[in-house]
């Protein structure tokens, strides 16, 4: 007798993805498709696309979406949160989405203690408009508008998003993680997960920051783009818990 173990998530429509081969974006999908139907919160979901590759986010996911002008992801998710309060909100945003023309409403949100969720895509570079330099390209990564490499004199340093993100004292969760191994994508699920459990017991803002392969751009093979993420990538952006209130609260409570 067979057993089903695998199957498409509820909240994923059954449209074709218009990625790359290779992107991260399609795994990053499934795994927040997947929360929404574990947590049984589907109904009262409401998701905010970037502009940039994930534009049309609204095609896959079952779940009602309202799209943001560029960077407007953490202001339009605030509005719909504050006059929605029993609903569980969360911005899906890229490099340039939040770390470059979105920083000052990403910072705000996250500062003033939003109860919504943000989902950060970093992949280095601006993947939908053909791989230029991004907030978060390294130095020294070649991209088609630092075919050199970056430079730090020139263009200044990567920006470590979830490194600043914990600071603010706003901000209740905070974690990087990295999708190119099973391992990683089942770690990144449950932080996605914890993400929106933050939301949903209103402990403020949440922020899982996701790094995710652009082949493409990279001009690397998908089974190469695995290992630069392992071997340059994650030295620059290491992934891990930058901040959780909820486990030092129960730390100290246990501790007293």
């Amino acid at each position: 007798m067979s057993k089903t173990v695998f199957k498409r998530p509820k909240s994923l429509k059954e449209n074709i993805f218009h990625y790359c081969p290779g992107c991260g974006h399609s795994i990053v999908h499934r795994l927040v498709a997947e929360v929404i139907d574990e947590m049984d919160i589907r109904g009262i979901t409401i998701g905010v696309p970037p502009a940039g590759c994930a534009v049309l986010a609204y095609n896959y996911f079952d779940v009602d979406m309202i799209e943001a002008p560029h960077g407007r992801g953490p202001a339009m998710a605030t509005a719909i949160k504050r006059t929605l309060p029993d609903r569980v909100v969360f911005s899906y945003q890229g490099d340039g989405d939040l770390a470059a023309i979105g920083i000052a409403e990403s910072i705000h949100a996250a500062n003033r203690g939003e109860n919504i969720t943000v989902i950060f895509i970093n992949n280095a570079c601006y993947g939908m408009t053909g791989g230029q330099m991004a907030p978060t390209t390294m130095l020294k990564q070649r991209t088609t508008t630092s075919p050199a490499g970056r430079h730090e004199t020139l263009d200044g340093y990567p920006i470590n998003v979830s490194e600043i993100f914990s600071q603010l004292k706003g901000s209740t969760y905070i974690e990087r993680c990295i999708v190119n191994s099973p391992a990683g994508v089942n770690k990144t699920k449950k932080a996605i997960k914890k993400a929106f459990q933050c939301q949903v017991d209103g402990l403020g803002f949440s922020m899982v920051e996701i790094l995710s392969l652009c082949p493409t751009n990279w001009k690397m093979t998908t089974i190469d783009s695995c290992k630069w993420m392992d071997e340059v990538m994650s030295k620059e952006f290491p992934p891990g818990v930058f901040k959780d209130t909820i486990a030092t609260a129960k730390k100290t409570a246990e501790a007293t």
